[in-house]
C-alpha cells in the first residue's frame, strides 16, 4: 500500500535514522575497520620486520664474508707451517752438530790429560760420513762414522787408552756408540823429531741411528726448557 503526503511542506515532518540505529552502524563500521587494520598488520607486519632483518644480516653478511675468507686462508697457511716446522724439528733432531762435536773433540785435545798422564795428539785428517736418515733401512744400527788417523807424542800405548777414556766421559761421545779398543802401532824413535817418538792409532766411532740420536735430544731439551 502506498501512502502519499498530501500536507504543503512547511507542515510534513522530516524523517530521521534512528540514532541507535546509527550507532550500531557506526561500531560495526569501525569494529570492521579494527579487524581489518589488524589483519593488515598480521599480513604484512612481520613480513616487513622479517625483510628488515634479512636485509640486516644479508649486509652483515657481506661485511663478514671477506674475513671469513681471510681466516680460513690464514688457517690453511697455520697449517702448512705447522707441518713444515714439525718437519724440520724432525731433521734437526736426528742430524748432529758437527761444529759443536769438532770442538768438544779440539777440547779434550787441548786439555792434554790431567796431573803426569799428559798427552799429545794430533791428526792427519778427519772424515764425517753420515747417512740420510730417510734412506736408512729399517732397525739400522748406524748413521754414519767418523773416521781419522792420528797420533799420539809419545810411544806409551797407555796415554792413547787415557785419551780414549776422555773421549767417553766428554760430551763427544754422546750421539756415538762406543768404539772399539784402540789400535795402532808404535814408530821407530827418531832423535831428530819432535817428539823423537809416536804411537800412531786410529780415531773410530760408529753413530747412533737417528731415531737414537733423536730420542737422546728429547730429555736434554726437556731439561733445558
Amino acid at each position: 500500500m502506498i501512502s502519499i503526503n498530501l500536507l504543503p511542506d512547511e507542515y510534513r515532518r522530516a524523517r530521521r535514522t534512528p540514532i541507535r540505529l546509527m550507532g550500531a552502524v557506526a561500531a560495526g563500521v569501525t569494529i570492521n575497520v579494527s579487524l581489518l587494520s589488524f589483519w593488515i598488520w598480521n599480513a604484512f607486519g612481520p613480513v616487513a620486520e622479517a625483510e628488515s632483518q634479512l636485509e640486516v644480516l644479508e649486509s652483515d653478511a657481506s661485511t663478514l664474508g671477506p674475513l671469513v675468507d681471510f681466516h680460513k686462508s690464514l688457517e690453511k697457511e697455520k697449517r702448512l707451517f705447522e707441518s713444515r716446522e714439525g718437519t724440520l724439528d724432525e731433521i734437526v733432531s736426528q742430524r748432529i752438530s758437527w761444529t759443536e762435536k769438532i770442538d768438544q773433540l779440539v777440547d779434550v785435545i787441548n786439555r792434554g790429560g790431567d796431573g803426569d798422564e799428559r798427552y799429545l795428539i794430533w791428526m792427519d785428517d778427519l772424515n764425517v760420513v753420515q747417512t740420510d736418515a730417510t734412506k736408512l733401512k729399517k732397525g739400522a744400527t748406524s748413521g754414519g762414522n767418523l773416521r781419522a788417523n792420528a797420533h799420539s807424542g809419545d810411544g806409551d800405548f797407555g796415554l792413547v787408552a787415557n785419551f780414549f777414556e776422555d773421549l767417553q766421559n766428554s760430551p763427544f761421545a754422546e750421539s756415538f756408540q762406543e768404539p772399539a779398543p784402540p789400535e795402532g802401532q808404535r814408530n821407530t824413535k827418531d832423535p831428530d823429531l819432535i817428539p823423537a817418538e809416536v804411537f800412531s792409532f786410529t780415531l773410530d766411532y760408529e753413530m747412533e741411528p737417528p731415531q737414537t740420536v733423536a730420542a737422546a735430544k728429547k730429555p736434554a731439551e726437556k731439561k733445558e726448557g
